[in-house]
């Protein structure tokens, strides 16, 4: 894989993201890793042999309130628990900068845009 890779073990989020159609893996970060923003990615599962494509975001979710740098992969494909397992994301291309944006609904919106832009790349 080319590109930034991160590594780490999923914690839980606040499951805002499952409630608005789009789970994601999310991994805790040191600040200055990389910059904030929304990021097409390629996802290595621990004890899984398929690579999987991801829409990637580094932030701190400024739409919901959030204030914890962490890296939260939405895994194209997959179903499933990842909680405690180790997993591995390459960084392959900025989309976007992370914006706060109005309302939930927005974010939503704008997160459907960002797969949709991903997934034809």
């Amino acid at each position: 894989m080319e590109g930034l890779v991160i590594e780490g073990v999923v914690i839980p989020g606040r499951q805002i993201g499952h409630t608005i159609g789009f789970p994601t893996a999310n991994v805790a970060l040191e600040p200055g890793v990389c910059e904030r923003g929304v990021y097409r990615s390629r996802v290595q599962v621990e004890g899984i042999d398929t690579l999987f494509d991801a829409m990637s975001n580094v932030g701190c979710n400024p739409s919901v309130g959030g204030s914890e740098l962490r890296l939260e992969s939405h895994l194209f494909g997959f179903e499933g628990n990842l909680y405690g397992r180790r997993i591995r994301v390459c960084l392959l291309e900025k989309i976007r900068e992370e914006i706060c944006f109005g309302s939930v609904e927005e974010l939503q919106a704008q997160i459907a845009k960002d797969k949709e832009i991903i997934l034809n790349r």
